[in-house]
């Protein structure tokens, strides 16, 4: 499931903890790195890498929004949805990105680009309405910056 380089840096995760179980989330998110998503086998995997059960791990995995059970688009944007940002406009973006994508929350378009998800609070309340795609935060947003956005991604 993971390269041989994957595998170096579980290694080097595991010297940095206490014991096994405590590495889980940094692992996720090394699976993650690696193919894409959080699948069925990739908990399986990730159990017997640490010794913990597959039932566990998919209770932690399941828990934490940032952990995706399918393979997401290249982008995955995500749109705020708490009260703040909704205020500010946050409904108004979501609808223009599902139309200017052509895909409903929770979907990838055709061509795996993009991929469009709900949270709950970036914890960006005072730069509201505010969106992340994959690590990054965009703030302050109207029509026309998340414009701007969608075609320089566009052409990445």
């Amino acid at each position: 499931m993971l390269s041989p380089a994957g595998m170096e840096k579980f290694q080097q995760l595991l010297k940095r903890y206490p014991n096994k179980q405590a590495a889980l989330l940094p692992t996720l998110h090394l699976v993650q790195s690696e193919v894409g998503y959080v699948s069925k086998e990739a908990i399986d995997f990730v159990a017997g890498l640490l010794a913990l059960s597959p039932t566990y791990v998919h209770s932690v995995a399941s828990f934490y929004t940032m952990f995706y059970k399918e393979k997401m688009g290249k982008y995955v944007i995500q749109v705020c949805r708490t009260l703040p940002c909704a205020l500010c406009g946050s409904r108004k973006i979501l609808e223009y990105l599902k139309g200017k994508l052509g895909i409903e929350v929770g979907e990838t378009t055709p061509d795996g680009k993009f991929s469009l998800v709900t949270v709950e609070c970036l914890a960006s309340c005072g730069t509201a309405p505010v969106i992340q795609i994959n690590d990054d935060y965009y703030e302050g947003l109207n029509l026309e910056k998340v414009d701007r956005i969608l075609e320089q991604l566009s052409r990445e």
